[in-house]
């Protein structure tokens, strides 16, 4: 019998933001709005956190709500806690806490507060979610809120609307095969495919990232942040394609994605414009995360895992402080020298610690996790352990390259202060504290990832050894 925590910590976590979304419509001021968004999601990020804590007691691989009140209502667990998924939750309510804490009165006009608490209930219950159904609902339902927003500016959303109702189609279409057809070899191949082209294209993969470059263009910058950095189409690789596809075809995507981190990278050097560097510079890491989990080798998945997390707080940082230029001297153009270094020291130290962490700098949280990405890497062939190092070094050129560009030149005259707020140092100390401390003390987390990737390839073989299929949703069960 599955254990359970001894608090309903992943209810929780996902009513707050969603309850919180409704409170924050309803207040017609924007500094109250915020003020209330930002309590709302401290709450939600010490629910995640009560979560993790509550399961790493359990010492189980999986764990469902005490008191499970949707389970009552749809007979069967749906929203279950695993080892993938236990260190996912804080992460991507930390991501909504900095992004709200650190939005300066200069974007609170066009950011929308609850239209970000109603994407982070969607975003907490897809990573907590079991039924399958119920997964690719929450999936689709993610792609509504960036939509609305672009729309309410006035913007075409022509290109995102292609693109995530392919995605939706093809999730909808993919996974209805797949139940209709298991114990069918043939269609089990074709409901795998569409299944890897959905999530393939949700993670921006070469040739689907038209729309994220897009998105980055009209929508707010907290706004296209909050919908990539978290990966959720990693996440919805490793819970709709892992669990079923063949190991040809998980090879053939991670060459496909290795393609996408090179190319990412190298389109990321020569940007002529922040926003598009950020760009393919999140694209570019998340491929390399793609790339290990598609492996299926211990050591590479485990150093994917660790890629996820340090990816995620590190970009997440990076994105912040990138917003918080633009807030202060509008869209930022990597043609001229800015000379901004004078002005704002914090951030300049800021932007090189997570940049560079992103591309796994030594004594930062991304050292110890590129080092098990290579290695893993090298394992199945010893080219591709050689393209991730090229990928990682053409990121590092292009944010020293950023860096140079921005805070270097000549000193610009400046009639108000440009310095860091004190909601912005909340979140710059936060963030540094969790990417040097992560990497000066790698230990907990690289054994947490490496037991789960050892569990997650154990019921993968466990998976394929099965007469008929199971469901995605059914495939992680207790040892």
């Amino acid at each position: 019998m599955m254990p359970e925590l001894h608090f309903p910590w992943l209810e929780y976590s996902i009513l707050t933001p969603a309850l919180g979304s409704i409170l924050v419509w309803w207040i017609g001021d924007r500094r109250s709005a915020q003020n209330w968004s930002i309590v709302v999601c401290a709450i939600a990020l010490l629910f995640a956190l009560g979560e993790w804590v509550d399961f790493s007691v359990l010492e189980s691989y999986e764990a469902h709500d005490h008191w499970d009140f949707i389970a009552f209502l749809f007979k069967q667990d749906v929203f279950v806690i695993d080892e993938l998924s236990a260190p996912l939750l804080p992460l991507g309510a930390l991501i909504y806490l900095v992004t709200v804490l650190s939005t300066l009165r200069t974007k609170a006009g066009r950011f929308s507060f609850a239209w970000a608490l109603a994407s982070e209930s969607i975003l907490l219950a897809t990573l907590s979610c079991r039924a399958s159904w119920v997964l690719v609902g929450l999936l689709i339902a993610a792609t509504i809120p960036p939509w609305i927003e672009m729309r309410r500016r006035g913007r075409c959303t022509r290109v995102y609307t292609i693109h995530m109702g392919l995605f939706s189609g093809l999730l909808l279409i993919g996974y209805s095969m797949f139940q209709l057809g298991r114990g069918s070899e043939t269609l089990g191949l074709m409901s795998g495919a569409i299944l890897s082209a959905a999530t393939l294209l949700r993670s921006g993969i070469f040739p689907f990232h038209c729309w994220t470059t897009d998105l980055f263009e009209k929508a707010t910058f907290g706004t296209a942040m909050l919908f990539l950095t978290p990966l959720t189409g990693a996440y919805a690789v490793m819970r709709l394609v892992l669990p079923i596809a063949p190991d040809w075809a998980l090879h053939m995507i991670a060459i496909v994605s290795l393609f996408t981190a090179v190319y990412a990278s190298g389109m990321a050097l020569v940007q002529t414009e922040a926003r598009r560097f950020f760009c393919y510079l999140l694209l570019s890491n998340a491929s390399l995360v793609l790339v290990g989990l598609e492996l299926v080798t211990p050591i590479g998945l485990a150093g994917a895992l660790c890629v996820w997390l340090s990816v995620g707080l590190s970009l997440t940082g990076f994105g912040v402080t990138l917003r918080s230029i633009e807030s202060r001297i509008g869209r930022v153009s990597l043609n001229d020298y800015h000379g901004l270094y004078q002005h704002m020291p914090r951030f300049a130290g800021f932007f090189l610690l997570t940049g560079l962490a992103s591309i796994g700098f030594p004594g930062t949280i991304g050292f110890i996790a590129m080092e098990l990405l290579v290695e893993g890497a090298v394992e199945v062939y010893p080219l591709i352990g050689s393209v991730v190092v090229i990928a990682s070094a053409l990121n590092g050129i292009a944010v020293l390259h950023a860096y140079f560009r921005i805070f270097t030149g000549r000193r610009p005259i400046a009639q108000i202060s440009l310095q860091a707020r004190f909601s912005e140092r909340i979140s710059i100390l936060l963030l540094t504290v969790l990417i040097v401390g992560g990497g000066l003390v790698p230990g907990p987390s690289i054994a947490s990832r490496y037991h789960a990737a050892i569990e997650l390839g154990r019921h993968r073989e466990v998976s394929e050894s099965q007469d008929s299929s199971p469901l995605p949703s059914d495939v992680i069960k207790q040892p």
